[in-house]
C-alpha cells in the first residue's frame, strides 16, 4: 500500500469534517512545508498510516497549515507539527494527551498503536 492510498491530504476544514463524517477514528498531522521537524517525523507518520489505516475505521490526514488555515484555526494549532486524534469527529485524548506537539516519534507511535487497537476492536464488533 502506498502512502497516497492511506494519507488523506486535506485542503480545508470542510474536507477534514467530511473525513470525520466517514471514518470513526482519524489521526491528523498539522504540518508546514517549511518546518524541519515536520519533515523529520513525516516518514514515521506515513509508516504508521500504512500499518494501521482501515477504511471507515481509522484514517490518517495531513493538513498543511499554510494551505488550510481554517482547519488550523479551528483546532487552535500554533506549533508544527501537531498531531491530534478524533473519534466520531470529536477530538479525544490518547494515552492522556489531547495533542502531541513536536516531532516525538515515541509518543506518536504509542498513540497510533492505541487507535489502531481501538479501530480493530470496532471492526471485529461490526463483523
Amino acid at each position: 500500500m502506498s502512502s497516497s492510498d492511506v494519507l488523506h491530504h486535506v485542503g480545508s476544514l470542510a474536507e477534514l469534517q467530511s473525513l470525520f463524517a466517514s471514518t470513526t477514528y482519524v489521526a491528523v498531522d498539522f504540518f508546514a512545508d517549511w518546518c524541519g521537524p515536520c519533515k523529520v517525523i513525516a516518514p514515521t507518520y506515513e509508516g504508521l498510516a500504512k500499518q494501521h489505516a482501515a477504511p471507515k475505521h481509522l484514517a490518517f490526514a495531513k493538513v498543511n497549515v499554510d494551505h488550510a488555515q481554517d482547519a488550523a484555526r479551528a483546532f487552535g494549532v500554533t506549533a508544527m507539527p501537531t498531531f491530534m486524534f478524533f473519534k466520531d469527529g470529536r477530538q479525544v485524548a490518547v494515552n492522556g494527551q489531547a495533542a502531541i506537539r513536536g516531532a516525538d516519534p515515541r509518543a506518536l507511535s504509542a498513540a497510533v498503536e492505541k487507535l489502531g487497537g481501538l479501530a480493530k476492536k470496532r471492526m471485529a464488533e461490526a463483523s
